[in-house]
């Protein structure tokens, strides 16, 4: 019998907040493993984290304070390229 286990195989969180979840696909014949497939994707301070898992929502809670938020917009902001230094 086949079957697709869809999980959450990993959760960071990188320098500057950004909470990054990695969900796993994995297709099982008679509950043994016969692929597995990855998808990433980031979830930015002060991005909205509601349809999350609640896992996901609890660690995005902890470190999406209000600082936190304030300091990865300040980053954004510092990052655009109408800041950056022209080399010649």
């Amino acid at each position: 019998m086949l079957s697709k286990v869809v999980i959450i195989s990993s959760i960071e969180v990188t320098e500057h907040s950004v909470v990054q979840v990695r969900t796993s696909t994995r297709i099982l014949e008679n509950g043994v493993q016969l692929s597995e497939t990855y998808h990433r994707h980031c979830i930015t301070p002060g991005q909205d984290y509601s349809i999350e898992d609640p896992k996901v929502q609890s660690i995005c809670a902890s470190v999406h304070t209000v600082t936190e938020i304030a300091n990865y917009a300040a980053f954004i902001a510092a990052s655009s390229p109408n800041n950056q230094v022209a080399i010649v």
